[in-house]
């Protein structure tokens, strides 16, 4: 009944996805319909921020890899811990509705108050002193001039994979997984109900490097080395990279990837602002055909919280598929990520042989 149940409201889940349709589990070919059964079974839900991407099945399966070997995963952190980080991160963003579901899977992990407390952002009175500690730091992870460097590569990662997400899901899902219609007074019960349906999954161990084989073997980056110390952090971080990559290839013109990654060079964690000034000006050199795809790129990458049906629009004007945008927002998410994880790695002894 549960996994009828979470299946349901993953696919209700999706019909919040705005922009692309999703691929409904029953008509998913074989690389989507193998992504969607990892994460039903570890994540414990068809969660839409990973199904958003499934009209591009290599974002889809380098979303998933990355959230499961980081988050998900056995590991030397606790999954706690890791949701802890995962929901500052998000709050840093912006993103409430990571943050919903990051506190409510955290709520059936740790005692008392302290996924409420996180949620308002009063880590100093985090009971938890692991969950506190990994929050702490969490907290000035996306500011280079805040920031210092994790003691290892799974909290490195948890905070690049949601740096990741909180841009995807700014673009393409609401505030809150909690449709708008519900009245105040019955959102903290399905808050509740959201965690209790996603804590048997995550009480449970998992082991590490199952999703790997989804994707095929690739060569860790230079700017991804921090995750070197951990074999299937390293596979899932070299084969979404890949597959990334190769996206945006397709669906990224190659003025408008040297335009966003020259601009990230410069750029340190810090805030955009309301104005949107600053990317109409970026994007002034562009050739005239580019400007679209460059103005929806530099927006998810460095304001994603900007990004509107209006510049979505004027994108799907030139390039209609769904395929495209998501390919498009995928590689600028993980470009801004990566360059996050610059500044948040010190050198890590390899466990093991190369991960790729």
């Amino acid at each position: 009944m549960a996994g009828k149940f979470t299946r349901t409201a993953g696919e209700r889940g999706f019909a919040q996805v705005r922009h692309v349709r999703p691929v409904a589990p029953g008509a998913a070919r074989e690389l989507v319909a193998n992504v969607y059964a990892q994460v039903e079974r570890d994540f414990g839900m068809l969660a839409p921020p990973v199904g958003l991407h499934s009209p591009a099945p290599g974002p889809l399966a380098a979303s998933w890899l990355m959230l499961r070997e980081t988050l998900v995963a056995a590991g030397t952190l606790s999954r706690a811990a890791k949701e802890a980080v995962a929901a500052v991160v998000s709050l840093g963003n912006g993103c409430p509705y990571c943050v919903d579901v990051h506190s409510a899977a955290l709520h059936g992990l740790v005692r008392g108050r302290d996924a409420l407390v996180l949620a308002e952002d009063r880590i100093e009175a985090i009971a938890d002193a692991e969950v506190r500690e990994a929050a702490a730091w969490a907290r000035v992870s996306g500011v280079r001039e805040t920031a210092f460097p994790a003691p290892s590569p799974e909290l490195v990662g948890v905070a690049v994979t949601f740096q990741y997400f909180n841009r995807m899901v700014h673009v393409f899902l609401p505030d809150s997984p909690i449709p708008p219609q519900v009245p105040s007074a019955a959102r903290g019960g399905l808050w509740r109900l959201l965690g209790r349906f996603m804590w048997p999954a995550a009480r449970r161990s998992h082991e590490p490097g199952l999703s790997l084989d989804l994707l095929p073997a690739a060569q860790l980056p230079d700017d991804l080395s921090w995750a070197a110390g951990s074999h299937h952090i390293a596979g899932a971080f070299a084969r979404a990279s890949a597959a990334v990559e190769a996206a945006g290839a397709r669906s990224v013109p190659l003025p408008v990837r040297e335009l966003v990654l020259s601009r990230l060079a410069g750029w340190h964690g810090q805030p955009a602002g309301l104005s949107r000034a600053w990317v109409h000006d970026a994007v002034s050199g562009l050739p005239a055909a580019h400007r679209a795809a460059g103005r929806l790129a530099l927006l998810t990458a460095i304001a994603s919280y900007q990004v509107d049906q209006a510049v979505v629009d004027e994108f799907r004007a030139a390039v209609p598929g769904d395929d495209a945008l998501v390919e498009l927002a995928s590689w600028a998410s993980l470009a801004a990520a990566r360059r996050v994880g610059t500044w948040l790695s010190i050198p890590f002894a390899v466990e093991d042989s190369p991960a790729a």
